[in-house]
């Protein structure tokens, strides 16, 4: 079956050129919609947006992802992520209160208004803590806070920085993790693969240089994954563990999530098996909509 299938983008980097070069192998018509260049009227779609069976959000932006995936849904084209698990990964906040609703354990957080609250919520941790953006990916603007006067000079910038969500202070636990940390990404809820994270800085990031190693998950990793992907809505997820003893916690799930080192360090092919997830999708949602319609003709 081929499908038409758009894809959402800022800027094309390694990753989208591994599902564009799959998609394409496969005979699929493929829509690059730039969104930097796209209008998106509210009452009606433009053409772009015509016979679409699937878009793929791969925007770099978070409030572009989140309005373009709410345009989409709007539009009545099947969006993956889904507008709202974008929504509840977008944000760190909405991120932990999804996670501990669904009891999958996850770092200790509080969230503050001012620095003086800030300021108690790190106290109250002791030090070393983490202060992390509410909206931020690649390890950029978190703090690993090891003192009062470190905390009282990090409050009084974030506070004078303007944005309002600089002045929505997340404040975290350090987990004292082995120096590395776990990236799963997965398919409503099943892993494609996952690597190891490596580094002497706190921060493991792969965007940070960590180095990466294959990682093969044990069973309660599998079900970690499978409840924290549910929390959050599903899709194509990326889900961030850290080992805390014998067991895991689960710091973030990210909704576009990159995977180009994770291609590097595995033997599974990951792109082919993301094509593979979403020509299921897009085939399943086409079913769903002419068994509707059916089922509207026999109404009638």
């Amino acid at each position: 079956m081929t499908l038409h299938i758009g894809i959402l983008y800022s800027r094309i980097r390694k990753d989208e050129k591994l599902l564009l070069n799959e998609l394409r192998e496969r005979g699929h018509e493929v829509e690059k919609i730039d969104v930097r260049k796209e209008t998106f009227d509210v009452a009606e779609a433009s053409e772009t947006f015509a016979d679409l069976d699937l878009v793929v959000d791969r925007c770099l932006a978070t409030s572009r992802s989140l309005y373009a995936t709410r345009f989409c849904e709007a539009y009545g084209v099947p969006v993956v992520n889904s507008n709202e698990t974008a929504e509840i990964c977008a944000d760190k906040v909405k991120n932990s209160l999804a996670l501990e609703s669904a009891g999958v354990p996850t770092p200790a957080t509080k969230v503050a208004f001012t620095k003086e609250s800030a300021l108690e919520a790190i106290e109250s941790f002791g030090y070393p803590c983490v202060l992390k953006p509410v909206v931020g990916s690649w390890g950029r603007l978190m703090a690993k806070i090891d003192s009062r006067d470190a905390a009282e000079a990090i409050l009084e910038h974030k506070a004078t920085l303007g944005h309002y969500e600089h002045k929505v202070f997340y404040v975290q636990e350090f987990v004292a993790k082995p120096g590395r940390d776990m990236r799963v990404l997965a398919v409503d809820g099943e892993p494609v693969a996952a690597m190891v994270r490596s580094s002497d800085h706190w921060l493991t990031n792969a965007a940070k240089g960590a180095t990466t190693e294959p990682f093969e998950l044990d069973d309660e990793a599998l079900e970690l994954v499978a409840k924290a992907s549910d929390a959050v809505g599903g899709g194509l997820l990326g889900i961030d563990l850290m080992e805390t003893g014998d067991s895991y916690t689960v710091h973030e799930v990210n909704h576009t999530v990159e995977f180009k080192a994770l291609n590097d360090a595995v033997d599974v092919d990951v792109p082919g098996t993301v094509v593979d997830w979403l020509e299921a999708k897009a085939e399943a949602t086409t079913e769903e909509d002419g068994a509707n319609d059916t089922e509207l003709e026999v109404t009638l």
